[in-house]
């Protein structure tokens, strides 16, 4: 299928150490795609869905002890511990590469290998990156169609060149302790081994388009975040795009398909996704920051998606989807996920493949699905997606949003001063850890740009980088925002609605990046005039609620202060002069 020599002797070095039965080339067709399908349905490793209802769905089962991306097995290997610690596991390459290649020896033995070549990013765009990943798994293969441009259009999209990142994924044994995802960012390599899921084996999404890219943006300079992008179209049909950067569990991509409130719907405003999770980011001929979607799918959380929280979601899923550690209805053949609808099935197969009545065990307390179980859709299926969604160039970014999970501190928005000043915005950004997660409640977890678990190399050297393209964009940055749409009264309960009412921020936002509308100055940033915030058609929420949203507690902001501190010195010696002396001047403008 090519004979780029740098793929061909890669290839032949991997095959020699794994020592598979046979190796298969995917083209991408849908003949071979669709006999592997069959495969699978009989080995077990899927199974398909009723065709009437999901037409070309399937639902597929990993291991039990493997159903979430593993941080504490997660390493980024470089030569010095300090260009990738502290805030990843850091091995020394070669010692990392001693330890690993004992377990790939033969571990491919008996098995298929599958070559498969995929593009991150629009085929034919100067953005785009191509990855080869060698697999044991279908399963691997049938996501990965999904999730990026495959086959052969990857090849031809890379020629002769060496620039391609090489993936070695095997289940091997599927041996929880020996289970590793290894980026090696100065290889442009990944070694994933002994998983079966998704975070951890579609070599494309995380591990590629984040922990390599981000790293491939610092050497070539542009920027691979984890973000969200949307486009806003006004009634004459403008669109201004958005990116936000957001931790697990505050809402991404439910922001990312958003349906405009009705305030905003009947006036004839759109809003339009590019992506749910990834951007990268380039700086374009004209000085401006362009964004692309790397990703060609939506890797999305299941449980809680159903027709009000997120319908673009669930009608994205419809067809020719993935389901993955979702219940399975065994009456009509199709799936159920806690928060899907308030009816589970009573003839059902809960997520590890048990028979039970859903109806009592779910009354019993138990989970029909895994909380982290996961649909993977096919972006064409999203009734909101962009036009721009294969734009080579990428769409214009106006704004650029981070956000938490605070119950008090942070307010509904603010602006940041400049953009040195939200790059110290991003880096603080914190979520409070809700009873979903493992530990104690209300804990303040920090996760800079929401990159903590997939930044590349040093957490210092990412922070400069920013402002490295800070000062490539000058006057031309998007402007920057902080939002939180989790602030709780007294009793815990939410006081914003959040979902599409998150819209009427949005607007003010891109109000400000135009001039239309005067903020008021405080020690943490630009607030919005109360007035500012449109709540036409809100019940329960007055005047005095959003005011009482744009509270700030600077007793609260100067403890969050010590936090950000100490991330810092965790960080160490090259977290940059300039975020230090924004630390010290929040400090100073909060004890006035």
């Amino acid at each position: 299928m090519t004979t780029n020599k740098h793929v061909l002797n890669w290839l032949d070095e991997m095959v020699a150490l794994v020592k598979p039965d046979k190796v298969v080339w995917i083209d991408g067709s849908e003949e071979q795609l669709k006999a592997l399908r069959e495969e699978s349905f009989k080995t077990g490793e899927m199974q398909p869905l009723n065709e009437e209802l999901l037409p070309g769905c399937v639902l597929h089962h990993t291991a039990v002890n493997d159903v979430a991306r593993v941080e504490g097995r997660t390493y980024i290997c470089t030569k010095k511990k300090e260009d990738a610690a502290p805030i990843n596991n850091w091995m020394e390459t070669s010692e990392m590469k001693a330890k690993l290649i004992p377990m790939y020896d033969g571990c491919m033995k008996g098995r298929t290998m599958y070559v498969l070549p995929y593009c991150m990013g629009p085929i034919g765009s100067p953005f785009s990156k191509v990855g080869i990943e060698l697999t044991d798994s279908i399963y691997v293969v049938m996501n990965m169609d999904i999730m990026t441009r495959m086959g052969k259009q990857a090849l031809d999209q890379l020629g002769d060149s060496n620039d391609f990142v090489r993936g070695l994924h095997s289940k091997a044994k599927m041996e929880e302790e020996n289970r590793y995802i290894v980026q090696f960012p100065e290889e442009n390599t990944i070694w994933s081994i002994n998983s079966g899921y998704g975070g951890n084996v579609l070599l494309g999404k995380k591990c590629f388009a984040l922990r390599i890219a981000s790293y491939q943006g610092l050497k070539e300079g542009w920027m691979a975040e984890h973000m969200l992008i949307l486009g806003i179209e006004d009634p004459t049909g403008h669109v201004e795009y958005i990116t936000a950067a957001f931790p697990s569990a505050c809402g991404k991509t439910n922001l990312a398909m958003l349906i405009p409130p009705e305030v905003y719907a009947k006036q004839g405003y759109k809003v339009w996704t590019v992506g749910d999770d990834i951007a990268w980011m380039h700086i374009g001929e004209d000085g401006r920051l362009y964004a692309i979607n790397p990703e060609n799918g939506f890797f999305g959380v299941a449980p809680g998606t159903n027709e009000k929280s997120n319908p673009n979601a669930l009608h994205t899923t419809m067809k020719n989807t993935i389901f993955t550690n979702v219940a399975h209805n065994l009456d009509n053949n199709t799936v159920w996920w806690e928060g899907l609808d308030k009816n589970p099935p009573e003839n059902a197969e809960e997520w590890t493949g048990k028979k039970v009545n859903g109806k009592e065990w779910v009354a019993e307390g138990n989970k029909l699905a895994h909380p982290n179980s996961r649909f993977t859709a096919p972006a064409v299926n999203c009734p909101c997606l962009s036009k721009e969604f294969n734009n080579p160039n990428g769409v214009p970014v106006t704004a650029m949003v981070f956000g938490g999970r605070r119950a008090k501190t942070a307010p509904l928005v603010f602006q940041s001063f400049d953009w040195n000043h939200g790059v110290y915005v991003g880096s603080a950004m914190a979520s409070e850890t809700t009873a979903a997660a493992a530990g104690a409640v209300g804990v303040v977890r920090r996760d800079p740009m929401a990159m903590r678990p997939f930044t590349g190399y040093n957490m210092g050297d990412y922070f400069n980088h920013w402002i490295e393209m800070g000062e490539k964009l000058g006057d031309k940055a998007p402007k920057i925002f902080h939002v939180n749409w989790f602030r709780t009264d007294d009793e815990g309960h939410f006081i914003w609605p959040g979902f599409g009412d998150n819209m009427r921020v949005l607007m003010w936002m891109l109000k400000r990046c135009k001039g239309e509308v005067d903020a008021v100055e405080t020690p943490i940033g630009y607030l919005p005039n109360a007035e500012d915030i449109d709540i036409t058609g809100l019940d329960g929420i007055t005047l005095d609620t959003v005011k009482d949203l744009l509270s700030v507690d600077k007793d609260l902001w100067l403890e969050d202060c010590n936090g950000v501190e100490e991330l810092y010195d965790q960080i160490g010696e090259r977290v940059p002069a300039e975020l230090r002396k924004q630390l010290a001047d929040l400090r100073a403008r909060l004890s006035k």
